[in-house]
């Protein structure tokens, strides 16, 4: 009988505990990999330390520029939006996704649909509002926020490509057409494609490496069909207009406002 009666407490204590161990969530940069095609990627997963006091998040794509290429799964998170949250993190209070390009790719074909995977593979374990999914990129990554944004319009609550470009650049020559040929010129037809879209557009004057131009035109074409497109062009800045943009709290709140129809 004394046996029984002992087992009876360290029962309750083990039925009380396990509510407490099943709702532990990992907060943080967590490491992540997806498959696609039978290839492999790392990615990181940002959440945030409050994620378990509410019921469904934001998320955030975000596209890294050229110069944080690789396999290690954490380059990515060094430039842009990656500092920009460890900063500020109640400044970003969403899920944020941190893809990762191969070198010497863009952010085009195989490597923006295993950015879609990471995506889909987010939205699926974590709590999320799907009619809250925010695409962002800088440089290369902004030419890239353009083609996924072509592709899948749908998709995305807002867009808010920095420093990209539509059509072709010197340095990244030969890549994938952010506008298939077939459908005409290449601004138009973005603009005609993305006019329901909410974007903000957003470029350094100065930039030596992108040149504005490449913001100028989708801006200009857009503004003639759409009436929900900003453009910010930062003047006397150079390429780095990254930084400038996330830590922009108009920025964000104007984000965060955005939701898909």
């Amino acid at each position: 009988m004394r046996e029984r009666r002992l087992a009876y407490p360290t029962l309750l204590l083990l039925l009380l505990a396990a509510p407490v161990s099943a709702q532990r969530v990992e907060t943080g940069f967590l490491d992540r990999t997806v498959t696609v095609a039978g290839q492999s990627y790392r990615y990181q997963v940002y959440v945030p330390a409050d994620y378990p006091t509410k019921a469904g998040w934001p998320v955030i794509l975000f596209l890294h520029g050229a110069g944080e290429r690789g396999t290690d799964g954490l380059l990515q998170t060094t430039v842009g939006l990656g500092p920009a949250i460890r900063r500020e993190p109640r400044h970003f209070p969403a899920i944020v996704v941190f893809p990762q390009v191969p070198p010497d790719s863009q952010w085009v074909g195989a490597p923006a649909e295993m950015a879609l995977a990471a995506l889909r593979q987010t939205m699926s374990e974590f709590h999320v509002e799907p009619t809250r999914v925010y695409l962002t990129g800088l440089s290369m990554g902004g030419h890239g926020a353009w083609y996924l944004a072509y592709r899948h319009p749908e998709l995305f609550a807002a867009v808010a490509p920095i420093c990209g470009w539509v059509e072709d650049v010197p340095q990244f020559r030969g890549s994938v057409p952010v506008v298939p040929a077939e459908s005409g010129a290449a601004v138009p037809a973005l603009a005609r494609r993305l006019a329901k879209t909410p974007i903000w557009i957003f470029h350094g004057e100065m930039d030596a490496v992108v040149p504005v131009t490449g913001s100028r035109e989708p801006a200009g074409a857009l503004k003639a069909v759409s009436t929900d497109v900003r453009y910010t062009e930062y003047l006397g800045l150079n390429h780095n207009s990254w930084d400038a943009v996330y830590a922009s709290d108009e920025f964000t709140q104007w984000l965060f406002a955005q939701k898909r129809r």
